[in-house]
């Protein structure tokens, strides 16, 4: 059984919020851009306690990527806010151009991903933003799963050198990753350690995966969790180790089968050790207008879905 309890329930958001602030008394340098969405990215503490570091961009989301790249120059560390569509998709050249490949120390703070976006509907649900961004090169990607992991998430970029991808949600959900916990960028986390398959998820999905493993333990299998916070640049060692161990793997995340984490654990394996594994994701399909638990469980992306991926992954073994 996962030693995991949840602590409470909180939206994602709020973490990074939590964070910004906190980094605006330790760090002059941070400053902080949003694109009319300062209520909704949990920015409005930062902007109230640090006018002068705050810049109101309105609906301009390219011109605020320039900017902050522009800000990069003069040595401050920029932290852009807008929904993950928004951030990603609506701005891709921007991000390519002024930051990826410049290399610039920009730290892209996405909220409102996936389909837990809910009601707002397909054209806000983004489900390719994970794809998009961990083909840039020199680009870090970040999912978090709880409040205090994105808390941790936000905190640790402001001291990495170079561009980040941050993503984040909108509904409240299980907090259950102790604040104490070290976060490291790059290295994913065992949550619960088994032997007969492996559970690799990232963001609203590592609780249901703890979930999932702890129904599957009174079934008799025994599943090993890890959360995989970062999923560029991927810890390939622990994946690989655990995949070894079991024989066979699992992964779950909000994102679309193609180029999401699945993507980037299944080209790991089949370069490094050829293991049967199975995909929790969406299927090659856009979200729709919905409650946000009602839409994961529409897509499969719920704890008895990892349950019958588990059993089929062990099937193939």
């Amino acid at each position: 059984m996962s030693k995991y309890n949840i602590i409470d329930h909180q939206d994602t958001r709020s973490g990074f919020g939590e964070a910004l602030l906190e980094l605006g008394k330790t760090n002059p340098k941070v400053v902080a851009l949003v694109a009319d969405l300062t209520g909704s990215l949990k920015m409005g503490a930062f902007a109230a306690s640090f006018p002068d570091r705050f810049f109101q961009m309105g609906i301009a989301e390219a011109n605020m990527m320039g900017t902050a790249a522009g800000l990069t120059i003069g040595g401050y560390i920029p932290f852009t806010g807008t929904f993950a569509n928004f951030s990603t998709g609506r701005v891709y050249d921007q991000i390519r151009q002024s930051i990826a490949y410049s290399g610039k120390n920009v730290k892209i703070c996405a909220s409102h991903a996936g389909i837990t976006l809910g009601e707002d509907g397909a054209t806000h649900q983004i489900l390719e933003d994970i794809g998009m961004m961990k083909m840039l090169p020199g680009m870090t990607v970040i999912n978090t799963c709880d409040f205090n992991q994105t808390k941790q998430a936000t905190l640790a970029i402001a001291d990495y050198e170079g561009p980040v991808y941050l993503r984040f949600g909108r509904p409240k959900v299980p907090n259950f990753i102790p604040m104490d916990s070290e976060f490291e960028i790059g290295k994913g986390i065992t949550l619960k350690k088994g032997t007969d398959v492996s559970i690799i998820a990232t963001g609203h999905l590592v609780w249901k995966a703890l979930e999932a493993a702890d129904a599957l333990n009174e079934l008799g299998i025994d599943a090993e969790v890890i959360n995989i916070h970062t999923i560029k640049p991927l810890d390939r060692d622990l994946i690989i180790e655990s995949a070894k161990k079991t024989g066979c793997v699992v992964t779950a995340e909000e994102h679309q089968i193609n180029g999401g984490l699945g993507d980037s654990i299944a080209q790991l394996l089949s370069q490094q050790l050829p293991t049967p594994i199975e995909f929790v994701a969406v299927m090659d399909i856009f979200g729709q207008s919905g409650k946000p638990e009602r839409l994961m469980s529409h897509y499969g992306l719920d704890t008895p879905n990892i349950i019958e991926a588990a059993k089929k992954a062990i099937s193939r073994k």
